[in-house]
């Protein structure tokens, strides 16, 4: 291989500030690639459940760390917040991973489509909702204390999805056990990283 000059000249650092759920599998792309100019700040998973703060949570962010980097974009979707993410991003001048739902990455908005499409009514939950769906769904939403809000936030569900990355047998009895406390049936879609890789891809070719 050729060592060029644009080889040989070191990549300007990016920023991802990205949903706190979405940490270790922005970590996994970036190990994949080798990409040691990539760096990543997360705002807390818990603002799921308060997505009326994510927008002015990300422009603080994005303000703190203006001056140390000059490239910047955001791993969210619109995640509930009525367009306000995309009217700080659009202010900021910062791009975001495209998709209105930020599972819709690991799918890919085809697919995604497609799976929403069977079952309108569809809970979705990836590895690492898995793995902290006692602190983010069952406590962050009061279900240990107040059981009968399950009626209130999982009404009008049908289904649980489990849309994974690296599945193994314990995630996909959690995921089964998960469907089974918030009244669901359960239904399983590998999709690895998918279109998050896709997307983060895309985004560090084009601050090459």
């Amino acid at each position: 291989m050729i060592d060029t000059e644009s080889d040989r000249r070191e990549k300007a650092p990016i920023l991802i500030i990205a949903c706190g759920a979405l940490a270790q599998d922005i970590v996994a792309v970036k190990e994949l690639n080798g990409w040691d100019h990539l760096h990543l700040t997360c705002l807390d998973a818990e603002l799921h459940n308060r997505p009326e703060l994510i927008a002015p949570r990300l422009r603080q962010k994005i303000i703190q760390n203006r001056h140390l980097f000059e490239n910047i974009f955001v791993a969210y979707a619109d995640c509930g917040s009525g367009g306000e993410i995309d009217k700080v991003l659009m202010e900021e001048g910062i791009d975001r991973l495209p998709g209105a739902h930020c599972y819709s990455f690991f799918a890919g908005e085809g697919k995604f489509a497609e799976l929403a499409e069977e079952a309108l009514g569809t809970f979705y939950v990836t590895d690492f909702l898995l793995q902290h769906f006692e602190r983010l769904v069952v406590k962050g939403l009061k279900l240990d204390r107040y059981p009968e809000l399950r009626e209130q936030f999982f009404g009008n569900y049908t289904r649980l999805m489990y849309l994974s990355q690296c599945p193994t047998e314990s995630l996909i009895q959690r995921a089964k056990d998960a469907a089974s406390t918030l009244g669901l049936t359960f239904d399983h879609y590998p999709c690895g990283y998918g279109g998050l890789q896709r997307g983060i891809e895309t985004q560090v070719i084009k601050f090459a």
